[in-house]
């Protein structure tokens, strides 16, 4: 791989997504967390300057990665990107999980999926591209969050990653999370595969080895997420 591939104006340009709170927390002037760690520890290795491109979705941060204007993205693998993206190995993983109001008629998550049912998701979320591909009867309803479009446009179901669910939740019991988790979403860093394929497999070496020697984990507990979730066992 020659620099030039990974990244052309002299600067790792990475994309981070401040709507996914696991990943990144903070400001468009000051993010921290897992992603952001990640992409300084690869720009280190590289010996290049880190530019942040922070955004509010992770639909935004695959089209600056597909369009050219940000050189390596923090993104769930699904295959509905892999036409245009080359994923390092997952380096995380969030689930994804349903809630409804505290009397919706659903025991589980298995029993969603019915004729007439309507589901919020964030628009142009792992979960919006799983969700999509996958149902057989119920409908997805997009917009700016899945709890969003449960509460302002009265869908029966909202979806979204467990851990903002959670808190969106909360204790005023009017509404439930639905287990089990109707997906596992496994975060990966991904490549432009126009790039060619030894900038990908240099990036996808780094995170290897990043999750492989705690580091990762390691991110998680400073971010005061879980270390758990980190893919290193």
């Amino acid at each position: 791989m020659t620099l030039h591939d990974l990244t052309p104006t002299g600067s790792l340009r990475a994309a981070i997504n401040l709507g996914n709170p696991v990943l990144t927390h903070g400001t468009a002037a000051a993010p921290g967390g897992v992603t952001v760690a990640i992409a300084g520890e690869v720009a280190r290795r590289l010996g290049v300057p880190l530019e942040l491109v922070c955004v509010d979705a992770a639909r935004k941060s695959f089209t600056s990665l597909v369009e050219g204007s940000v050189d390596v993205s923090f993104l769930a693998i699904e295959p509905a990107r892999e036409e245009d993206v080359a994923f390092s190995p997952p380096y995380l993983a969030i689930e994804g999980v349903y809630v409804v109001p505290v009397d919706a008629p659903f025991g589980d998550a298995s029993e969603v999926d019915r004729p007439g049912v309507t589901i919020g998701v964030k628009e142009g979320s792992a979960y919006d591209l799983y969700l999509t591909r996958t149902l057989e009867h119920a409908d997805v309803v997009r917009g700016s969050e899945g709890t969003t479009v449960l509460v302002d446009r009265a869908t029966d179901v909202g979806a979204g990653i467990r851990q903002p669910v959670t808190a969106f939740v909360g204790d005023a019991q009017k509404y439930r999370l639905l287990e089990p988790a109707f997906m596992q979403i496994r975060q990966a860093v991904g490549v432009a595969r126009d790039r060619g394929s030894d900038a990908a497999a240099y990036v996808a070496e780094v995170v290897s080895g990043l999750v492989a020697s705690g580091f990762v984990r390691a991110e998680l507990a400073r971010a005061g997420q879980d270390p758990d979730l980190a893919l290193d066992r």
